[in-house]
């Protein structure tokens, strides 16, 4: 799977063999959430409350980046890396 971007130990990534709707994972440690692209909310996973909100601030930001490599990596393009949450 394609690493977006890291922060706080976080790993966010898109696979690229994904189903619909679209979204995105974010990795701590052992831990593991699928977030709605459209809505940042986690659908499924275990990521603890402070880690869900530091994935959403990150995808408050950069909503429209992730959404168009969302479309490049569906399509067999290149994705580009996304600043990390500071």
């Amino acid at each position: 799977m394609p690493t977006l971007s890291m922060f706080f130990g976080i790993v966010i990534r898109i696979n690229p063999r994904e189903h619909n709707p679209p979204h995105f994972h974010a990795q701590f440690q052992d831990t593991e959430g699928s977030f709605d692209l459209a809505t940042g909310e986690m659908t499924v996973g275990d990521l603890d409350k402070r880690q869900q909100r530091l994935v959403q601030a990150w995808w408050e930001i950069h909503h429209d980046e992730l959404a168009a490599n969302w479309r490049l990596i569906q399509a067999g393009e290149a994705y580009f890396k996304i600043n990390p949450l500071q």
